[in-house]
């Protein structure tokens, strides 16, 4: 019975079923909560939450499908579009990476929306918060099971929709609204430096489907660049260059980044969305998806390569001074997706998706546990102010202890095996630029550890500089927020573990031949036999971070305090503080010029100049004088009462 054809066609039928409920029940969440909320009042909030954690589930026995007997699901839903010999389908491609992605982003999501209900509770609008954390995770499923890139496109953009909605949640406020129109605003360009990638991919290949993209993509590997006059470049270059562009605004690689630490204006459960599954990680997944295209062109590699170790060392850098401790979190969140961008340009492609992984677990654990800080401290953010938590909050301590480490990268966390693998990965690449990309990560990790331990001992252990009726008044948050925590906290220490093999090991069938390696510089073989220096180097370095900060925040020392007046450290602490000064560069030589030129020309000499005067208010103006002229009188009190 088990082996007959016809159970075989009813079990399939019934997954693919499954796999459609899984991308419906999201975006019905959005639907029946915009036009029902209204009568089912804050309660439809636990349908919601319901779906949500029923998706998560159909992903878990997908996942088991695909790895345990090794399967791939592949099928178009419906017709989208077709115009001349050009069809274009609603199409779902399913395959052990891509699911495994789908079940993470279930996991935060599911976690997110239970947290939601007790942090947002007293909203008047939370069953709208719901329904758009709800439509946030549709756009991004959309995005990572579609089986071409205009279909991508589709999720890619209503993830920077969601994300706009979201950050301007409590629309109220001022820093919200800039804070979005912030992030749309790089989002939108970094989107049409992707289309310009998407346009060469159609006019060179005719489709946007994945499977022919990536099955002729070796052809043209020596095609000449068509587009711009470049002769360093070929096409494959451009494409994947172009690409690039566009994951540097989703995942806030350098000079892209500005929008992500302001983006922490909206709740502290947007933050964890954006910031652990969804989001920012959607740019390491195109990156990863589209591997075969980045294999075939090593400019491209190695550009990715050199930006994503820069955005590692000023992630980490200017995470030292900040105040608010969602910024803080939000800036080391900077620095780990530019190890994901370094290790996906240094062909570890496996390495960089581990980390993703065990980040969004402890990402998505301190942003939350930071935001039972918040709440327990009545909305106050400012680290300055907070101190001796650790007797009133000891669940929340014991979550945010456990993200920290795993950040810090404390040995036999999820944390630890991910970015060790990582970074002995890039030591023994065979590429020109990979002891650079070493260096600056090996350096990163000493601020890393440094910010964290600041954070750990201005909120939890050093004494509070507040009133006794504040403290008095710090309080555990319920259970609803308490369960989140833990669930993330136990992944977070047990999964690197018992994944580490699976991800990494040598002759793992896991990844099956989903990423595309150059055999001639495959090299995982040879980290076993690396020295021990190399192997304990993080470990030390992230010793004498902690030792460090231990002794700036804690330790009152006379030498510590001179320094502090030295001229060289405000020197640091300025560049540091001013984000290596990419504001100021971006405003004063991008954006007041385009601004200034809009008002000058376009607004004074186009709009009131040139149409006003060949205009409706020029004819107007022209001709009631002309009969003012004549003495009319009551000509013109026609004119003037019938156009002013």
């Amino acid at each position: 019975m088990g082996s007959s054809p016809a159970f075989s066609v009813f079990i399939t039928i019934k997954i693919i079923n499954m796999i459609l409920l899984l991308l419906w029940l999201p975006f019905q969440n959005f639907i029946f909560g915009i036009f029902f909320s209204r009568f089912f009042g804050k309660n439809i909030i636990y349908y919601i939450s319901f779906n949500i954690v029923l998706t998560f589930l159909f992903s878990l026995f997908l996942l088991f499908q695909c790895y345990y007997f090794q399967k791939f699901y592949i099928f178009n839903v419906s017709t989208w579009f077709f115009t001349g010999y050009f069809i274009n389908f609603w199409g779902i491609y399913l395959d052990t990476f891509i699911i495994f992605m789908v079940a993470v982003v279930t996991l935060i999501s599911s976690l997110v929306h239970i947290y939601s209900i007790e942090y947002m509770r007293y909203d008047p609008f939370l069953s709208k918060f719901m329904c758009y954390l709800s439509l946030f995770t549709f756009f991004m499923l959309i995005l990572i099971v579609s089986d071409n890139f205009l279909q991508m496109f589709v999720g890619w953009e209503g993830v920077g929709l969601c994300s706009y909605l979201l950050i301007n949640f409590w629309h109220s406020r001022l820093q919200a609204n800039k804070a979005a129109i912030k992030a749309m605003l790089y989002n939108r360009f970094t989107d049409f430096l992707l289309l310009i990638a998407l346009f060469c991919i159609f006019s060179i290949f005719g489709s946007f489907d994945y499977g022919i993209v990536f099955s002729l993509a070796p052809f043209f590997v020596d095609t000449k660049n068509i587009f711009f006059n470049l002769d360093f470049l070929n096409i494959v270059d451009l494409i994947c260059i172009f690409l690039f562009f566009g994951a540097m605004g989703k995942s806030a690689q350098l000079s892209f980044h500005n929008w992500l630490p302001d983006a922490m204006e909206g709740p502290t459960p947007v933050s964890a969305l954006i910031h652990a599954a969804t989001m920012v990680t959607a740019g390491v997944f195109l990156i990863l998806k589209c591997s075969i295209l980045f294999e075939l062109s090593k400019i491209s590699l190695h550009f990715i390569a050199l930006i994503g170790s820069l955005t590692a060392l000023f992630g980490a850098t200017v995470g030292l001074y900040p105040h608010d401790l969602k910024k803080v979190i939000a800036f080391s969140t900077c620095s780990q997706l530019g190890y994901m961008i370094m290790a996906c340009g240094l062909s570890c492609y496996n390495a960089a998706f581990f980390h993703l992984v065990t980040h969004a677990f402890f990402k998505a654990l301190l942003f939350l546990a930071a935001g039972s800080i918040i709440h327990a401290a009545n909305n106050e953010q400012d680290i300055r102010k907070y101190g001796s938590f650790l007797r009133y909050l000891p669940i929340t301590y014991t979550a945010f202890t456990v993200g920290s480490l795993n950040l810090i990268g404390l040995p036999f966390l999820s944390g630890f095996y991910s970015k060790d693998i990582l970074l002995e990965a890039i030591f023994v690449a065979n590429l020109n630029i990979s002891f650079f990309c070493y260096i600056l990560g090996i350096t990163a990790i000493f601020f890393t550890a440094s910010y964290s331990t600041r954070l750990f001992i201005l909120i939890f252990i050093k004494k509070s500089s507040r009133i006794k009726y504040f403290i008095n008044n710090v309080h555990e948050s319920s259970i609803e927020i308490q369960i989140p925590l833990i669930i993330l906290s136990f992944l977070s220490i047990i999964f690197g573990y018992f994944t580490f093999d699976m991800f990494n090991g040598l002759g793992s069938m896991f990844f099956s031949n989903i990423f595309c390696y150059n055999r001639s510089q495959y090299f995982f073989s040879d980290i076993e036999f690396i020295s021990k220096f190399f192997k304990f180097l993080p470990f030390i370095i992230t010793g004498f971070g902690i030792t460090s900060s231990f002794f700036f925040y804690y330790i009152n020392s006379d030498l510590l305090n001179n320094f502090k007046y030295t001229k060289i450290f405000k020197y640091i602490y300025r560049f540091f503080i001013k984000k290596w000064f990419f504001d100021r560069i971006f405003t004063e030589f991008f954006f007041l010029p385009f601004l200034l030129f809009g008002y000058s020309y376009t607004y004074k000499k186009l709009d009131r100049g040139l149409l006003e005067f060949f205009g409706p208010f020029n004819f107007v103006k022209s001709f009631s004088s002309f009969v003012l002229k004549k003495n009319k009188p009551l000509f013109n009190y026609f004119i003037y009462n019938f156009f002013f």
